[in-house]
């Protein structure tokens, strides 16, 4: 099942591209240079800023190289490891694949009710 997990990586993208993504408003995120186990239980989107990482997926022997000016998707349900060799610097996002938010309680007249209860 791994095999399909692909990590996705968009070299140097326009800037009109970073714009549309809306990026300067996402969270940023770093670390310095080292290993780390991750797991990705949702999809990332990154934009790195300054950085190079090689992402190891877990029961492969191939690595992903990507670092700072690459923005880089990572697939839901992946395991990896990275080996940072540049301290990363990077704005990122989840995309939330969780059911849509519920919708909102319907509004029924009975919403002035409550103003009934203080009535004492």
């Amino acid at each position: 099942m791994a095999e399909n997990l692909r990590i996705i990586v968009e070299r140097n993208p326009s800037e009109s591209r970073l714009n549309e993504l809306n990026i300067k408003c996402w969270p940023k995120w770093g670390c310095s240079p080292g290993r780390y186990q991750l797991k990705f239980d949702a999809e990332e989107t990154c934009y790195l800023l300054k950085g190079k990482v090689k992402a190891y997926p877990k029961g492969s022997s191939e690595f992903v190289e990507f670092g700072a000016g690459d923005l880089v998707t990572i697939p839901k349900g992946l395991s990896c490891t990275w080996d940072v060799s540049v301290a990363v610097d990077k704005y990122y996002k989840f995309e939330s694949t969780s059911s849509p938010p519920p919708p909102p309680p319907p509004s029924s007249s009975s919403s002035s009710s409550s103003s009934f209860s203080s009535s004492s």
